[in-house]
């Protein structure tokens, strides 16, 4: 069989994978929002397919990748340098959609990427000091991106499972203020001469007033974390897309 350079589509793959990771990171943060534990927990499932299918094919590439040595001599560095952290980028997406189509705990997914994007940083440091690439920088920034989003991929996933597992709306009851019951005069500047007079009953001056329920309001923190970490998936997608048009002429006009 001959070869088949695919390195850009694998980078394409790449570029997909960050838009699903961050479209599910924003319509999992608008449902926390919102208080709809129901509305997060639908957006995860229905990204399962996607991400899924995006993960399968970027694993059955990287395993065929990693078995096929050695490279062509232009390409010989990427059998090592690029196709382990590929492997690493597809399992880590497999292993994200089988939790969400589930529903199981995203901890561990998160656990699964946050070893994995500390795995790729490494590779990507060795790679630009050892300057594997024409385009060492370019390419260390873009594994940075990447690692970047599975070390982040653990809290996040941390805070979306304390959230699905209270769907009564109690995830963060520190930040609804519950409603209260309080007392006040009734008759603030009336007299005992001015009040009904009922024999036997002593008179009150006081009523039970009942607050409105408060609106729930998402910390801010989460929030915050949240829009981090989807700004951290959507400058990997950027790496990606830089990376894949650097590389897009040459994959087109030289032969494989």
């Amino acid at each position: 069989m001959a070869f088949i350079d695919f390195l850009a589509f694998q980078e394409g793959l790449l570029l997909i994978a960050a838009a699903l990771v961050g479209f599910v990171g924003i319509s999992v943060w608008w449902a926390m929002q919102h208080n709809d534990a129901a509305g997060a927990s639908s957006a995860l499932k229905s990204g399962a397919v996607p991400i899924g299918a995006v993960g399968a094919i970027s694993t059955v590439l990287a395993l065929w990748a990693e078995t096929t040595w050695p490279f062509p001599a232009p390409m010989a560095a990427y059998n090592i340098f690029f196709t382990d952290v590929y492997l690493l980028f597809g399992m880590t997406l497999v292993v994200l959609s089988v939790t969400m189509a589930f529903r199981l705990k995203l901890a561990y997914a998160g656990m699964f990427a946050f070893v994995a994007g500390a795995i790729t940083m490494g590779y990507g440091w060795n790679g630009y000091i050892l300057s594997m690439t024409k385009d060492p920088l370019e390419t260390f920034l873009m594994y940075l991106a990447f690692g970047g989003v599975g070390i982040f991929a653990l809290p996040a996933t941390l805070v979306t499972d304390h959230f699905l597992a209270h769907p009564d709306g109690t995830a963060f009851t520190f930040s609804v203020k519950a409603p209260s019951a309080r007392s006040r005069p009734a008759f603030q500047s009336a007299s005992r001469a001015v009040q009904p007079v009922v024999p036997g009953v002593a008179p009150t001056n006081t009523e039970t007033v009942t607050a409105p329920p408060a609106k729930f309001h998402l910390p801010v923190y989460v929030t915050v974390y949240s829009w981090f970490f989807i700004g951290v998936v959507g400058l990997a997608g950027y790496a990606a897309f830089a990376y894949l048009l650097a590389t897009l002429p040459g994959h087109l006009m030289a032969a494989p």
